[in-house]
């Protein structure tokens, strides 16, 4: 990558350019990319259905995906305090909106998550996720510089608050992702086999009870373990998108399954592109991703200071999930789950979500000390 800074230049953006992981930089700078560029093959079909100018979502997308870029910059130069400071407000504005959301709240599909403020219509649980990761981080390092701070306990009553929350939406997603969090910064204190026992268990019993009291999770199960149990018309689109696109797919703006996918330009756009692009490229989509991933978990190992380590843990373990959760879904190896592709799937309170889980991920592991090599 060409850039006019020299390892000289002290200024806020030099000093940053030094500083930052490029390589991750570059990559999600890649997947936003390649959002916009697909966001013209998978939308206007789409937009069209509902009766909406053609190319009503490629606008947006490319609005989405300019602020992304700026949010992502704008978080990435910000130093350690400053990160957690903001992760703190905007933890505390969120979980007030969804206190609100339940009884405020736009219904979509049976589910009541998203509030309207304004002109602009948001999903508080999404911004949830990247700063729960860092408020929580931020509890689990302050007991282990001081063992005498019950900062587990805060971060599990926090955890517990935002579960009660999600469950009045209903959002059984939402809370899986915030449960991997949670555990995995909990299993990087360092805790005995019994509690991990105790918490896989818990675990298992929040399924069981999701499955036996919300009719839409034990629909989604059943029709995953047979697909007679009931409607799988989308899943079934997905797979036989795949199917068409074989090894280099049919030809960009060539598919036909976008036409019958609801959520062609959502939940179900790896879909579109497996069958456009074919599996050659989603693989290559897939191996992006997980670079970005490894890099982060490399951080957040090496980093000697106890709260970047939890904090890069949980933000990488929310992006990962995404990922995983949707392509699992679009290929039928999990009950499908509403979840979008990282900068790829158009949704708005999604990408601007993720461009924060990001910013944190290149600011928090920037080379510290500040002094350039």
């Amino acid at each position: 990558m060409v850039t006019r800074f020299t390892r000289a230049d002290r200024s806020l953006i030099g000093v940053w350019w030094w500083t930052v992981d490029r390589w991750s930089l570059f990559l999600t700078l890649v997947i936003l990319t390649t959002g916009v560029l697909f966001s013209f093959a998978s939308t206007p079909m789409v937009a069209v259905k509902i009766g909406l100018p053609q190319f009503y979502f490629v606008k947006r997308h490319l609005l989405y995906a300019a602020l992304s870029i700026a949010v992502m910059v704008a978080v990435s130069l910000l130093e350690v305090k400053a990160t957690r400071r903001l992760a703190v407000l905007f933890f505390l504005l969120s979980v007030m909106l969804m206190v609100l959301t339940p009884f405020f709240g736009i219904e979509i599909k049976g589910a009541r998550r998203w509030i309207k403020l304004g002109l602009l219509v948001i999903q508080p649980s999404e911004f949830i996720k990247p700063t729960f990761a860092v408020v929580s981080a931020w509890m689990f390092s302050e007991q282990s510089l001081n063992g005498e701070f019950p900062g587990k306990w805060i971060s599990f009553g926090f955890y517990v608050l935002l579960t009660f929350l999600l469950v009045l939406q209903p959002d059984m997603g939402m809370i899986f992702v915030l449960s991997a969090i949670w555990f995995g910064q909990l299993f990087l204190t360092g805790i005995s086999f019994v509690v991990i026992a105790l918490v896989c268990s818990t675990g298992f019993l929040g399924v069981y009870a999701a499955y036996s009291l919300f009719p839409y999770v034990a629909s989604r199960i059943d029709r995953f373990i047979d697909p007679a149990a009931g409607d799988c018309y989308q899943i079934n689109r997905s797979l036989e998108a795949f199917q068409n696109g074989g090894w280099f797919g049919v030809g960009p703006g060539e598919g036909v399954i976008k036409a019958h996918l609801p959520d062609a330009h959502a939940d179900f756009a790896f879909s579109v592109i497996g069958e456009e692009f074919g599996a050659l490229v989603c693989i290559l989509i897939i191996a992006v991703y997980a670079v970005i991933a490894l890099r982060g978990f490399l951080a957040s190992l090496k980093s000697k200071d106890a709260f970047i380590s939890f904090a890069l843990f949980g933000l990488i373990v929310y992006f990962s999930l995404q990922v995983i959760v949707n392509v699992s879904s679009c290929l039928h190896l999990i009950p499908t789950k509403g979840m979008t592709l990282p900068f790829i799937s158009y949704g708005g309170s999604s990408m601007i979500s993720l461009s924060i889980c990001m910013g944190m991920i290149l600011g928090l592991s920037r080379k510290r000390p500040m002094a350039l090599e």
